[in-house]
């Protein structure tokens, strides 16, 4: 019982569990595209999918791979995460009291430079 009550086990344990979400995202979005191929099992182009499947699923893999770079490059350069992290940092009070404390002491060694000079 004691260890469930200490803070610092807590932590990590949602730390973890955090971090497995990422990958269990992962098995989900593949599991998703199965179950969206399956759905187009009866049509002529996903008899085909499935009737080749030793050829159709390596190249889909493959496909979703190159996809997933591509729009994670795109994301990279327009800068999509770097915005929305911006954004969240702006509603979070800690955040925001961190950042005026960094202006304060900018603004402090800019006073200090120019004395110097």
């Amino acid at each position: 019982m004691k260890i469930l009550l200490n803070k610092r086990t807590l932590i990590r344990w949602k730390i973890y569990f955090d971090r497995s979400r990422m990958y269990i995202g992962y098995i989900q979005f593949f599991l998703i595209g199965i179950v969206f191929l399956q759905s187009f099992k009866d049509k002529p182009w996903g008899e085909l999918v499935f009737k080749y499947a030793l050829i159709s699923i390596p190249i889909a893999l493959l496909l979703f791979i190159f996809l997933s770079l591509v729009l994670g490059y795109l994301d990279s350069k327009l800068g999509l995460r770097e915005e929305e992290l911006r954004n969240l940092s702006k509603s979070n009070p800690v955040m925001m009291d961190l950042l005026n404390q960094l202006k304060e002491i900018n603004e402090k060694i800019e006073k200090l430079d120019k004395k110097v000079n």
